[in-house]
């Protein structure tokens, strides 16, 4: 069966070891999930309470999600890009999960090749090998700060005979790598000649510590554009995101939408609608997040492990660990392999760099710095008192 090929997803793996090792009395210090560790803003909180006290009874929305949330995002697009997307454009989903099953299924054939850059997010991958959908691999480094190059995808076109789609992410995960304007521009220009699809990954646009993220809404309206509230909204439990669509595959998406999710939920939905008024609290939370990753560069560093990428965005730390693999008594063979060594032996979760790149991720982890400052500062600790 096709799905019974699909990888795991690595990080959601480490964690349910995690959670094995808490339930039998360990601390564990969390450094896998790109998990905010702040609950959603005391308006969505209080959003909510409010719809519940009056016996709101949170029936299905429309498909597309509620209207004032729909215009909500699109008001979102014009103060934060100064770009005007329609509200009709907008499709509220069950997290930028769904988003991505929804826009693969909608754009994309089983047999169709796929581009995605690799390191970058797993579930790119294995969702659309789970579709039947072939992902095809173009390799980022850092001689390019992990952006893609017009080389790379030519170069990724011929070798597959070529493309119906592209994936790209800005922020990226692992890498935390922001795409600059001009190579946003490239690959808009790049997908039109070609005729593929582009896909955007937004989910962490709003955790940024250099310039803000451009958005692809704002350079192409032929593009799919996937956002959540999951990262910046601090909102992960609560599976809400939203879908922009471009006019050809506007009514697909809603009919699949339809037919396989119904709705978002009605409750997430009004916190998420609340949520947009708490900006300087989220904006706390950012910048909770760059004293953490200061934190977490300077300890990584101290510990031996300074070859990381430059982590302009989201909360991520993707950091070279190759000269830990060949030394001490007993070498993992591989990050997978030292990553549960780190679990086991020092009760800290992290994930290992093969969710992100099977080619060359063995000698990569991800650290996350989402979680409580103090976390990271006892799983530093640990690491610079560990010997491999």
């Amino acid at each position: 069966m096709r799905a019974a090929s699909v990888p795991p997803f690595h990080a959601m793996t480490m964690s349910r070891r995690a959670a094995d090792r808490t339930a039998a009395g360990h601390r564990v210090l969390h450094l896998e999930i790109g998990q905010p560790s702040s609950p959603a803003t005391a308006a969505s909180r209080e959003a909510v309470t409010r719809h519940l006290a009056i016996g709101d009874p949170m029936g299905y929305t429309t498909a597309a999600g509620l209207p004032s949330l729909r215009e909500r995002i699109a008001q979102h697009y014009h103060d934060w890009y100064d770009t005007t997307v329609e509200a009709a454009a907008v499709s509220v989903v069950a997290g930028a999960s769904a988003a991505f099953t929804l826009a693969f299924l909608a754009a994309f054939d089983a047999g169709d090749r796929v581009g995605i850059l690799e390191p970058g997010y797993p579930c790119y991958r294995n969702t659309l090998l789970a579709l039947g959908v072939q992902p095809v691999a173009i390799p980022v480094g850092p001689d390019a700060r992990w952006a893609p190059t017009e080389a790379g995808l030519d170069a990724a076109l011929r070798s597959a005979g070529g493309l119906a789609g592209l994936i790209i992410a800005s922020p990226s995960n692992p890498t935390g790598t922001v795409l600059a304007e001009d190579t946003l521009r490239m690959i808009v220009g790049w997908c039109a000649r070609h005729d593929v699809q582009l896909i955007a990954d937004e989910i962490y646009h709003g955790v940024v510590y250099t310039e803000p993220a451009t958005s692809i809404a704002s350079l192409t309206n032929d593009a799919v554009v996937i956002n959540s509230f999951s990262k910046y909204f601090s909102m992960t439990g609560w599976r809400l995101g939203w879908i922009i669509t471009p006019p050809h595959l506007r009514d697909a998406v809603e009919r699949l939408q339809q037919n396989m999710y119904i709705c978002a939920s009605h409750i997430a939905q009004i916190a998420g609608l609340a949520a947009f008024e708490a900006q300087p609290e989220l904006d706390a939370h950012v910048q909770r997040y760059a004293a953490n990753r200061r934190l977490l560069v300077e300890g990584l560093a101290t510990a031996g492990i300074d070859r990381i990428a430059d982590a302009d965005g989201a909360f991520y730390v993707y950091a070279d660990v190759g000269h830990l693999l060949e030394v001490g008594s007993s070498p993992a063979a591989d990050t997978l392999a030292l990553c549960n060594r780190w679990l086991d032996e020092l009760d800290l979760a992290t994930t290992p760099g093969i969710d992100f790149d099977l080619v060359r991720g063995n000698r990569f982890v991800r650290f996350s710095y989402a979680g409580a400052t103090e976390e990271i500062d006892i799983a530093l600790d640990r690491l610079q008192h560990w010997q491999p």
